[in-house]
């Protein structure tokens, strides 16, 4: 079990410690002050902590290798802890909501202004710092060249490449430091206009940024639970690696299915024609072998079938049917 933890994702590893200590001082500070929106970033800090331990433990199992009874292995296991994470946001963002409406109903003044101002700057400052971590990883990930495009684009082109906690991370710390921010402004407008309804307004909005990413992250999750092709960028990754061996000549058929944040080949690859079927056995092997020193692949089926004397794939076109 140790050795599958250390395997686990560290970007929702360190959020969820983050959190957690996050979460409980924004607890202290709600309940001394009765601002609701410093409850309410509580409650988001509370869920992402939650969130994110049970995907490290999802991504962490899913490390775990293939079984005679589950031959394909547990890469997938990680979009259904992420999916269980999904309904924690959900539940968290209507009370979220209703806590909101309930200050907009009976307002009144919150406690502790400067409590409240320095533990949400404090949140915004920590959130904001794990988010510069994950986008660091997406773009390590990603081995693309930001000096051409920049950190930030090549961040947003890139992230749904990434391990599905990886994202889980990258969102909802876009939404914790947005969140925190939003409660900031709020308790700083509603002390300095006597305004409390706005305290109300703020927690809403904190709501209605969690609800936004639960719909996000679920969609996604769900497709990758059922099974999903990889992006076009990946396909062509893995095409060319084929490609590049000398003694292919085409590839007939071609299907990169994404699982969990692995990615599993099946294709026909067409050879040079003459060949002997032990020697096109052995390339076949080679082209395996070379699949698999991708980190990105998990496992790879590949057959040989005779060469049409027609270019079946192209790379950077859509192959589509295929």
């Amino acid at each position: 079990m140790w050795e599958l933890l250390k395997k686990g994702n560290k970007s929702s590893g360190i959020s969820a410690l983050g959190n957690v200590g996050i979460a409980i001082v924004k607890w202290i500070a709600a309940v001394i002050s009765g601002s609701g929106s410093m409850l309410a970033t509580a409650i988001h800090s509370t869920a992402d902590a939650l969130n994110q331990g049970m995907v490290y433990f999802g991504s962490a199992l899913a490390e775990k290798e293939p079984t005679k009874r589950f031959p394909t292995g547990f890469n997938r296991v990680v979009n259904l802890f992420v999916l269980l994470a999904v309904i924690i946001i959900s539940i968290m963002a209507y009370e979220t909501i209703h806590t909101g409406w309930e200050i907009i109903k009976h307002p009144q003044e919150a406690k502790n202004f400067w409590l409240n101002v320095i533990i949400l700057v404090i949140s915004i400052t920590v959130d904001g710092y794990v988010l510069i971590k994950v986008m660091k990883e997406i773009v390590e990930g990603s081995d693309d060249d930001t000096s051409e495009q920049g950190f930030i684009k090549t961040v947003l082109q890139n992230v749904k490449y990434s391990a599905p906690p990886t994202r889980l991370v990258f969102y909802e710390d876009i939404v914790a430091t947005l969140g925190a921010f939003v409660a900031l402004v709020a308790v700083v407008i509603a002390h300095y206009t006597g305004n409390f309804i706005v305290d109300g307004i703020g927690t809403i909005l904190i709501g209605v940024l969690l609800i936004g990413i639960a719909i996000k992250i679920g969609y996604e999750n769900t497709i990758g639970l059922v099974g999903v092709s990889a992006p076009k960028k990946v396909k062509d990754r893995v095409a060319k690696i084929i490609l590049d061996h000398s003694k292919v000549v085409d590839i007939h058929k071609l299907r990169v299915l994404q699982e969990g944040r692995q990615y599993h080949v099946e294709g026909y690859i067409e050879l040079e024609k003459g060949m002997s079927l032990a020697d096109a056995d052995d390339i076949k092997f080679e082209v395996v072998d070379l699949l698999l020193e991708d980190k990105d692949i998990d496992d790879a089926t590949i057959g040989v079938i005779e060469s049409d004397d027609q270019q079946s794939y192209k790379l950077n076109e859509e192959n589509e049917g295929e």
